[in-house]
């Protein structure tokens, strides 16, 4: 006879994994990835080292699925406003002003995913995630191009760029070192006239 887990021993595998995820983000965000040791996520999930390790047999593998989790959350916001009302440029514009707002609003978070030093199975991770806030991009241009808004491009070279562009120019602003020395309002706005320009859109 072949066991099959009982539906509450199933809730409750889930909410232990869920617990486990929801303290390391909360150890991120409060002091980024080298707050998130294993010990320190067992204590604040209630939970022993070794149940963490049942679920999660290496932190970079807990690591990959709270970066995962969090660029997801990121991405449906701004896929939302991607898909919304208003012209290819309006949308890119609050798009790239959504995304830099919440980095800077949560620096060590945003610190963390974009370039804390890492495993090379995260880094590798975030490499990958980038691509995914790139098709968002991506899908503003060609609907721009479309539409005459925006000279025609690759779009997939145009989308890199600007993940690019706005994920560097953060490093400095949500470092842990250099934080709170940078005016964010014109930060955010030379982001913007920055990529819209790029695209061959207008800056203002």
């Amino acid at each position: 006879m072949v066991y099959r887990r009982s539906p509450l021993m199933e809730e409750r595998l889930a909410n232990n994994r869920d617990r486990i995820l929801l303290a390391t983000r909360k150890l991120v965000a409060e002091g980024g990835f080298r707050e998130a040791q294993i010990a320190a996520v067992a204590a604040l999930a209630g939970m022993s080292t070794g149940m963490i390790y049942r679920y999660f047999p290496s932190k970079a593998e807990l690591f990959v699925e709270v970066l995962g989790d969090a660029v997801g959350a990121e991405i449906e916001i701004l896929r939302e406003i991607a898909e919304g009302p208003g012209s290819a440029g309006e949308r890119l514009h609050a798009a790239l002003t959504c995304f830099v707002r919440r980095a800077l609003r949560g620096p060590n978070l945003a610190y963390a995913f974009i370039t804390e030093p890492v495993d090379p199975e995260v880094d590798t991770a975030r490499i990958r995630y980038r691509k995914k806030f790139g098709d968002v991009f991506k899908a503003i241009l060609i609907d721009g191009i479309e539409k005459g808004e925006f000279p025609d491009q690759d779009v997939d070279a145009s989308a890199a760029c600007i993940v690019g562009a706005f994920t560097e120019a953060l490093v400095g602003p949500i470092g842990p070192t250099t934080r709170n020395t940078h005016d964010q309002q014109r930060l955010a706005e030379s982001i913007r006239s920055f990529c819209l320009r790029a695209v061959g859109g207008a800056s203002s």
